[in-house]
Parts: structure tokens; sequence; C-alpha cells
């Protein structure tokens, strides 16, 4: 597999997509190379919304197809917005808005812990019955005024204690190395690996 097609239009996640899969030699392609509509997310769960996105990519293309889903869930609104995350304020999709209705419900709330989720879904082709599932996951809190303009989403108000940084103050690489996608596309990559000779 040396190219891929990546089930979104954000700039962002192909950057980052395209960065951490290089090293494989794999080239990442937006679905908007290829005209596909962005497809219908529906489902209550990371996993269910990832799968259904990477089977309409792989289907409109004829090639393997990767998608994710990705969002930040708050203790303190049982996990909330979660697969809302983008549009947790409606439509239109907007960061600043989505930024300012997040801060708004967490007022007067003791407990600020949060923490970003991630779930790839990698199918071969569109019927794939095996698709290869990775996962990934960042804790930290989330603060009352951004930080930073490296990262975009809930980057700027996801606080990082022990760095005392927000993930919008980290730089690209250190991102990706600290990340939930990161940490997601490590194990997706662990499983692309070709298995070990038998001794």
């Amino acid at each position: 597999m040396n190219r891929l097609v990546l089930a979104s239009n954000n700039p962002g996640k192909l950057r980052e997509f395209a960065a951490l899969l290089a090293p494989l030699g794999i080239e990442v392609l937006p679905q908007s190379h290829f005209n596909v509509p962005e497809a219908a997310e529906p489902y209550a769960t990371f996993v269910e919304n990832a799968l259904a996105k990477a089977r309409h990519c792989a289907q409109r293309t004829g090639l393997p197809a990767l998608a994710d889903d990705s969002g930040i869930c708050v203790n303190a609104l049982t996990g909330a917005p979660g697969v809302l995350s983008a549009r947790f304020a409606g439509e239109p999709r907007s960061d600043e808005r989505n930024n300012a209705l997040l801060v708004e419900k967490l007022q007067g709330q003791a407990d600020r812990g949060a923490h970003y989720v991630c779930v790839l879904v990698l199918v071969r082709h569109a019927l794939d019955p095996q698709p290869i599932i990775a996962e990934g996951e960042w804790h930290g809190e989330v603060i009352d005024s951004p930080r930073g303009a490296n990262g975009f989403g809930y980057d700027p108000y996801f606080l990082l204690p022990d760095l005392g940084q927000t993930a919008a103050e980290l730089d690209h690489a250190l991102k990706n190395t600290l990340s939930h996608r990161g940490a997601a596309c490590r194990h997706l990559l662990e499983r692309l690996q070709p298995p070990a000779p038998a001794l």
C-alpha cells in the first residue's frame, strides 16, 4: 500500500497524517482530490462513524481509505461533546463558537478534566471484512482563555498540566509525539508492519 485516501477535508488532519505516514512511504491524498462528498456521521460512537467514513471513501475511489473520528470528551459534561465535537455549537461548523460554548458550559465546574479521543479505521477496500482499528487518547484540562496559534479545534483551550502549555502552543513535531492522533497512528503503524519472520 503506497497511497491511501483520507476520508476528511480537514487541512490540519491531512497535514498531520501525511507527516505520520510519510516514513512508511505512504502518500496520503484528501478525499476532495477525488470529489468524494463527506459521509454522514449518524452514530453515537467514534468507531462506528470512522468505519462509515472509511467505507464511503473506499467505495467511491477504489483505493484503501483511512478515516478518523475524533473529539474531546469532558468529564463534567459526562463525555460531551464527544462525537459531536466538530459541530458542538451547531452548523455551520465553527471552532470559535464551539470553544465559546464549551467554556460557557464549564463555568462553575470544579472538574476541568478532559481528554481527546482519536479512533482510526483503515479499510483496504470498501467491503473489507477486517478493518484495521486503532485508538489513542490525550489527557488534559480545559481552560477559559485561548493560548497558542499552532493547533486547531479545541487545541488553544486544551491545557497539558505537566507541560504548562496548551496543545496549540506545541510545535507540530512534539504534538504528533504526544497527541491522541499520534498515539492512534503509532498503533496503526504497528498493525501495518509486516510480521517478523519466525525463527
